[in-house]
């Protein structure tokens, strides 16, 4: 009897060191494939949207110098390339674990609904409820939502106006963003990939979201992140 005990203690051992190992190695592989993706964005990306961010730069201030004014398209091109750059800086510092600079949240949709402003489209914020601390994932998931919101009206919309409502309630941060683009109600949206991913970021907290023409004419997105275990 004692014999059989410690040989299922020695089993049991084994099989969890065998778990531990198998942990072990599977944390491994994530964090190769974190960094080799790091460096794929950094080879493709960083290159091509610093041309564009100092090519824009260069042009700006050319115009100045010469005493021309300085296109709209111009001056958003130029602020877009700046916040690209950024924004990959953090997100390859996020894919290699450095953490230095802190992930976009609600606090910066002020900067992002002006950038949207640059850009000649009538856009407005909204902040509703009592203004509370929410989860960092609701944080970081509300921004990119509003992001890619805003995104899709300049590049689809061919909208005038677009309002950003953002509403604190007691168990979820509800978010709504219309514009008055050339979508109409018998009008299917195409999934798109940021739509896609916009859903998949909501649903992966347990919230809901909605895409889909407005009875009146434009599109309106409307999303709800609980602030629950799952965020």
């Amino acid at each position: 009897a004692g014999a059989a005990g410690e040989a299922l203690r020695q089993a049991e051992r084994r099989a969890d060191e065998a778990e531990r190992t198998r942990e072990e190695t599977a944390r491994h592989r994530a964090d190769e494939e974190r960094l080799h993706i790091a460096r794929e964005l950094h080879d493709s990306l960083t290159h091509q949207i610093s041309i564009i961010k100092v090519q824009a730069e260069v042009a700006v201030h050319l115009a100045r110098k010469r005493g021309e004014p300085v296109p709209e398209a111009l001056l958003a091109i130029r602020d877009a390339g700046r916040e690209a750059t950024r924004e990959l800086r953090a997100t390859l510092e996020t894919l290699r674990g450095d953490g230095a600079t802190p992930p976009h949240g609600l606090d910066q949709l002020p900067e992002l609904v002006e950038r949207a402003r640059s850009t000649g489209l009538d856009a407005t914020l909204t902040i509703e409820g009592r203004r509370h601390d929410v989860p960092a994932a609701v944080d970081r998931t509300a921004y990119r939502v509003v992001q890619e919101s805003l995104t899709n009206i300049a590049r689809h919309a061919a909208a005038a106006t677009a309002s950003v409502r953002i509403d604190y309630r007691t168990d979820a941060l509800a978010i709504r963003v219309d514009d008055d683009g050339k979508a109409m109600p018998d009008t299917a949206p195409m999934p798109g990939v940021g739509l896609l991913g916009m859903r998949e970021r909501v649903t992966a907290l347990g919230g809901r979201l909605r895409a889909e023409p407005r009875n009146e004419g434009g599109f309106s997105v409307h999303a709800e992140l609980p602030f629950g275990p799952a965020s």
